[in-house]
Formats: C-alpha cells, sequence, structure tokens
C-alpha cells in the first residue's frame, strides 16, 4: 500500500459483469488502493478500498451510482485501525509470545466480520492475524487474534457486539492456552 489508510470502503454485488463496472467507477472516481476485488461463494463479488476518508467516500459514492439492482451491501469505516489492513492481506507474522490465546470471531457476511476486526483491535492490546472473508465458506467470514487471554476476551466482546448490532453473528470462541498446532493450521 502506497499511502497511510485511513478509511475502508467494501460493496458486496450480486452480478458479477455490474460489479466490473462499479469497480471501474470507484476506481476512476478517487485515488484509493484496490485492496480485494473478487468473486466469493454464492456467486457474489466484493469490491473493497482503502485510502483517505474522503477519496474512499467519493469512491463508494460513485460504485453506489452504477451499481443499479446489484448492490447488496456496503461498508465505510472511516478512521479505521490499521492493524486491519494487514490480517486481511494475510501479512502479519507472529510470535511465540502473542499466543497466550486464541480469539475466533465468525459472522453471517464479508462487511459484518470487517466491522467486528475493527471494534475488536480499537477495544485491547492484541494481534489480529487473519481476516477471512467469504471464499469456500458460504459467504461468511471469519477472524482470528491472539494476545493475553484478557484482552482477547475484551475483543473478541467488542467485536462480537459490533456484528450482533446486524444480527449476523454465527459464532465466538477464546481458547486459552490453544494448542501449538492450532496456529499451524490457521496461517
Amino acid at each position: 500500500m502506497s499511502k497511510r489508510m485511513e478509511a475502508l470502503g467494501m460493496v458486496e454485488l450480486s452480478s458479477i459483469a455490474v460489479a466490473y463496472l462499479v469497480e471501474d467507477a470507484m476506481l476512476k472516481a478517487s485515488d484509493v488502493d484496490l485492496l480485494v476485488a473478487r468473486t466469493i461463494c454464492s456467486g457474489k463479488y466484493i469490491v473493497m478500498v482503502g485510502g483517505s476518508v474522503a477519496s474512499v467516500e467519493a469512491s463508494l459514492r460513485a460504485g453506489r451510482e452504477v451499481s443499479r439492482e446489484a448492490l447488496i451491501d456496503e461498508l465505510f469505516i472511516p478512521n479505521i485501525d490499521e492493524r486491519v489492513f494487514p490480517a486481511i492481506t494475510g501479512s502479519v507474522a507472529l510470535e511465540d509470545s502473542d499466543k497466550d490465546a486464541l480469539g475466533i470471531l465468525e459472522a453471517f457476511s464479508v462487511t459484518s466480520i470487517i466491522e467486528g476486526a475493527d471494534a475488536a483491535v480499537k477495544a485491547a492490546d492484541v494481534t489480529l492475524f487473519r481476516i477471512h472473508v467469504a471464499m469456500a465458506i458460504g459467504g461468511k467470514g471469519f477472524l482470528l487474534l491472539t494476545g493475553e487471554v484478557s484482552d482477547v476476551t475484551a475483543a473478541i466482546e467488542a467485536g462480537a457486539k459490533q456484528i450482533g448490532k446486524r444480527g449476523l453473528l454465527v459464532s465466538k470462541v477464546v481458547i486459552p492456552r490453544p494448542e501449538a498446532r492450532l496456529f499451524k493450521e490457521t496461517l
């Protein structure tokens, strides 16, 4: 990413063809970084961008204008925590000292897991190391974070509360002192 990400914007669409039109409009509208653009389960398509608050707002507005009836959901998070982006791209390295507890949140939608991730990392001193969005899991999303048991518990509760506001929480789990081999499965 070329610049500091201040905001995240995302659209979820029911038409792949319209999604390409939306993605083009979003990228032409302002100076944003394209973070994710791909098909997801159930034949949907997501476009996720990051950048300054104003540029992400302009990008989302342009995408909405051409989305026709294909817009399913959208997300805008100004002042997003910078730890969310590396977890989306899978570029977080863990130290053994980070692994006192493992927290998992699972949501019914991609947008809600991103909202939950932002709330979780803002609530406690944790390492958010993975956000998995909708591939091979029926359009759902999940996140993994680690840290001290009390911090992981606080983060998971905050994220679950945010996801629960939309009625999209599937599950929340905190595993104290997880078996080390469990982390090999999650990376």
